[in-house]
């Protein structure tokens, strides 16, 4: 979805990807992805060379057509870049091990196509696969990152029953207040 030019340079450049990679790196570690990961919406790919160090097989799907671009040119050799909506996916049923997404729900312009996309991640997990990842939190640095973008921050409050509602279990959220909201989800087996 849309970005001012400031908000694009920085999820750009490399002092952003360092970040992404020293606080992303031990979460992901944390986790059991399994054999065939998901990354919805990675833009500039940051997250996408973190997860190719610890996943075995990697698809992305990203909705901007420039950003598939740039991804398939730094990426393409390693993981399966693949233009289209979270909300609509162009993947089998169950195919998944893990869906991942970070910091780019926000983005997404309603509850409803943020919902969508809940439910795709649901529709093309196996049955057992794990739905995480991370969101911003609003405070002013953030509001003032997003002049003239899409935001549209997730509700940490309401996010477990709208996870529940698209079909998973074992819902947890967690939330640095005014910084960011992390998640998790299983598809019941």
């Amino acid at each position: 979805m849309p970005m001012n030019l400031i908000h694009r340079r920085i999820c750009s450049s490399g002092k952003w990807a360092a970040t992404v990679e020293e606080r992303l790196t031990p979460w992901l570690k944390q986790r059991d992805l399994g054999d065939d990961v998901l990354e919805i919406g990675p833009g500039f790919g940051a997250t996408t060379k973190v997860l190719l160090d610890v996943v075995p097989k990697l698809t992305v799907l990203e909705i901007d057509h420039a950003s598939t671009e740039l991804l398939r040119a730094k990426y393409g050799g390693r993981a399966e870049v693949v233009e289209g909506s979270g909300a609509q996916m162009p993947f089998d049923d169950n195919r998944f091990s893990a869906v991942v997404c970070f910091t780019m729900l926000h983005h997404v312009p309603t509850r409803q196509l943020q919902d969508a996309i809940f439910a795709e991640a649901a529709r093309v997990l196996r049955p057992g696969g794990t739905y995480c990842g991370s969101d911003g939190q609003l405070n002013l640095r953030f509001r003032l990152l997003h002049i003239g973008d899409t935001m549209n921050v997730v509700d940490a409050a309401t996010l477990p029953s709208r996870l529940e509602k698209a079909g998973f279990e074992r819902v947890g959220v967690d939330v640095r207040p005014k910084e960011l909201l992390t998640f998790s989800a299983v598809k019941p087996g």
